[in-house]
């Protein structure tokens, strides 16, 4: 099995554009198997790009393709205004790759999301998510990943692929892999993927990937200890940031002892779960407990 997608889900791309990111990522994940049924274009209704058809608005897409999906790849300007779109059309899940999202707009996004209870959102600024053989939304790679036990959820896009392409390299496959985004405010959480993974009979392993600054590895940590049977390994980025300087991502701040890569990893450890120091030790450390 797999978590948030797989290979029913019909994808909707918001700002598809051929010359552009979303255009590129979105033919090649067609490439690989994902159903994509529609773009929504303001202004190029009943027109198509390469054999998906334009609409509008999400609406009409949804109401024309049943798309269950959106991905939206539209500037920061426009982002917060898209999302909620996709949530008013009811679309059960909404992933935004776009970064530079002003963090007071998340704030209302989340907000309304939340309190709407119809939609999941993934991201800002995150990769997106792939169930290898299944379905790929957003920018992750698929050839470097296979089918297999381990489920994977990350803060971070870069070391996403890095830990992804160690695995496989080893044989182990993944259930699916989920970046979460690493800005102040994203959609969904650690927890949120923990608590999916935990139900999903397929996923013999989770792999989770924090870095420094905030709280959520903490949080993730409690909810291991007491909801959690399914092992977890922890990588945590960071271990040599100095505190007090921003590192990458909005999030990625530390204050005095807080949000340290050495309390995040302590956190992990004090209720079982094995913590690599590099993407390699991850992979052996996965290795040795599946």
């Amino acid at each position: 099995m797999s978590i948030f997608i797989d290979e029913n889900s019909r994808v909707l791309v918001q700002g598809l554009s051929p010359k552009k990111e979303s255009g590129f990522h979105s033919f090649r994940n067609r490439d690989y198997g994902t159903n994509i049924v529609a773009g929504a274009n303001p202004g190029k209704g009943g027109t198509d790009i390469e054999g998906v058809p334009l609409f509008d608005t999400v609406k009409d897409a949804v109401k024309a393709t049943e798309a269950n999906v959106s991905v939206v790849y539209v500037g920061e300007q426009f982002a917060p205004d898209a999302i909620l779109e996709a949530a008013d059309a009811g679309l059960p899940l909404i992933v935004c790759v776009t970064e530079k999202v002003p963090v007071h707009d998340m704030a209302r996004v989340y907000a309304q999301i939340k309190r709407d209870g119809r939609s999941v959102l993934i991201g800002p600024n995150c990769p997106g998510l792939i169930s290898p053989g299944k379905a790929n939304v957003g920018i992750i790679p698929g050839d470097i990943t296979t089918p297999g036990p381990v489920g994977l959820v990350s803060r971070s896009g870069t070391l996403t692929y890095q830990v992804m392409h160690e695995l496989t390299q080893i044989g182990i496959g993944q259930s699916t892999t989920v970046g979460i985004g690493g800005d102040p405010i994203v959609g969904t959480s650690f927890i949120d993927c923990l608590e999916r993974f935990e139900q999903d009979p397929e996923t013999k392993l989770v792999v989770l990937i924090g870095e420094i600054g905030g709280d959520e590895e903490e949080k993730a940590a409690a909810f291991i200890k007491e909801n959690m049977e399914t092992p977890v390994v922890a990588y945590i980025a960071g271990f040599t940031a100095p505190p007090g300087k921003r590192m990458g991502h909005a999030g990625a701040i530390v204050s005095g002892s807080k949000g340290t890569a050495k309390a995040k990893a302590e956190a992990f450890e004090a209720v079982g779960v094995r913590v690599g120091r590099n993407s390699g030790e991850v992979a052996e450390l996965v290795r040795g407990l599946l």
